[in-house]
């Protein structure tokens, strides 16, 4: 039933991006007075739809997916026709080509601006930030120097970091000096940490958490904690006397229980409670670990921003998400980094139920978060994507005449035998990730 409620809403996911990606394409194209000939949701053959002027709207076969079919659209057809795309100056190509993904860039800047407007997560005025609550032993962070109680000032040139920007400094920096700058007993010290590569997400990893007060994001049905009464909005003040300040302090005090009941003190509006909980030796996403069955997150205050407010931290979000999509890239083909943190069709699809089942919120942020990873893939200048187009067309505008038919065709093929090796490869990536190490 949960794969079925999953497949379900990456549909849903899946079916709004690539609405959107092709409108701009559509749009852009009947803007400048090209023949649109289909307009299809999904590829493959032709399931049913409804014919509209001169295109026909249709839904295919296999879902994943969909296109516009202009006239004269790919190298070789022919260009008589003053109505096709290839005779079409090259200006108005290029942003035909270009409109598809600049819609996913708008998706993604759209939603997050209703969502802020609706609720936007602040930290409590308490919360210091860049605070560092954990510093696991061995870890990079331990080996730079770092100590739980330090605060980050400033990291790789970014001053006054928000946790958020120290994280995304983090995973796009496996195997990469950090400078970091901490606050301790009044004065400052300057720290070279190098993040290790997570081999199972193939990110970056420093061993360090935020100091903050930690509340509970979910709660696994079935499992102790449930039926000991601890709900979502909760706030965790201990586990066997010992303050919860990040949820790596949690799994650590778990696992030390090796199974024994503990003691959980937490907090509900206000009163403070004590229960106790027994873990279970859980599979979680093919890891295998003692949990009571709480998911943790650190206790934000949601606030209602106004329109220009809202789309300020909407863009100012997604330029971070950007440039961390591009580090991590960077990372890769710097070999530096691991194609292990790309995600697949499968692992989306378990996101995306797990969002949904969460809350309209959760979803939304997650459609925002895949739009734009969306857009920035598809402006890679690899052949059969966007981006490659774009990229032949901008050659071609500088040498002012057009490649040659071969040249453009056997790019075309190289870029699709590309495309597929990607997808076999994050297909066998999300595999690896749900199935049991080793």
């Amino acid at each position: 039933m949960v794969v079925l409620e999953n497949f379900g809403w990456v549909l849903v996911l899946i079916g709004v991006m690539v609405m959107i990606h092709e409108l701009g394409h559509y749009w852009a194209a009947r803007y400048f007075d090209v023949k649109v000939e289909t307009f299809s949701f999904g590829f493959g053959p032709r399931l049913f739809g409804f014919r509209r002027g001169e295109t026909d709207f249709r839904f295919s076969a296999i879902l994943f997916g969909g296109y516009v079919k202009m006239a004269g659209e790919q190298p070789g057809e022919d260009a008589v026709d003053p109505r096709s795309f290839q005779a079409k100056p090259r200006w108005q190509r290029l942003i035909i080509v270009f409109a598809g993904p600049w819609m996913n860039i708008v998706l993604a800047v759209a939603i997050l601006t209703g969502l802020y407007m609706y609720q936007y997560p602040k930290l409590p005025e308490s919360a210091v930030a860049g605070m560092v609550g954990l510093v696991l032993p061995d870890s990079a962070a331990a080996k730079a120097g770092v100590k739980e109680g330090d605060r980050i000032i400033a990291i790789d040139g970014k001053r006054d970091p928000s946790w958020e920007d120290i994280i995304m400094k983090e995973i796009a920096s496996a195997n990469r000096t950090m400078e970091v700058t901490v606050l301790r007993d009044g004065g400052r010290l300057n720290l070279t940490l190098t993040p290790e590569l997570d081999e199972r997400n193939g990110i970056g990893r420093a061993g360090w958490a935020e100091q903050a007060e930690i509340q509970i994001g979910s709660v696994m049905a079935g499992m102790d904690a449930e039926q000991k009464g601890l709900r979502r909005g909760d706030i965790l003040v201990s586990v066997n006397g010992q303050p919860i300040r990040s949820s790596y302090r949690l799994r650590e005090l778990i696992k030390a229980s090796q199974g024994k009941p503990v003691e959980v003190v937490y907090s509900r509006e206000g009163a403070q409670h004590t229960i106790s909980v027994t873990p279970k030796f859980t599979d979680m996403d093919g890891t295998k670990s003692w949990m009571i069955g709480v998911g943790l997150e650190p206790r934000v205050t949601y606030v209602q921003l106004g329109f220009g407010e809202a789309l300020s931290e909407s863009v100012q979000h997604n330029i971070r998400s950007a440039t961390l999509i591009f580090r991590l890239l960077e990372g890769i083909v710097q070999q530096r980094m691991s194609a292990k943190s790309l995600e697949g069709p499968i692992r989306i699809a378990q996101l995306s139920g797990d969002a949904a089942r969460e809350g309209a919120a959760p979803f939304l942020g997650l459609m925002a978060m895949v739009s734009l990873n969306l857009a920035v893939f598809n402006l890679l200048p690899v052949p059969i994507l966007d981006g490659g187009s774009i990229l032949m067309l901008l050659m071609e505008m500088t040498i002012r005449r057009d490649l040659s038919l071969q040249f453009k065709e056997t790019i075309m093929k190289l870029g699709f035998v590309f495309l597929m090796a990607v997808v076999v490869f994050v297909i066998y990536n999300d595999i690896s990730k749900i199935m049991p190490q080793g």
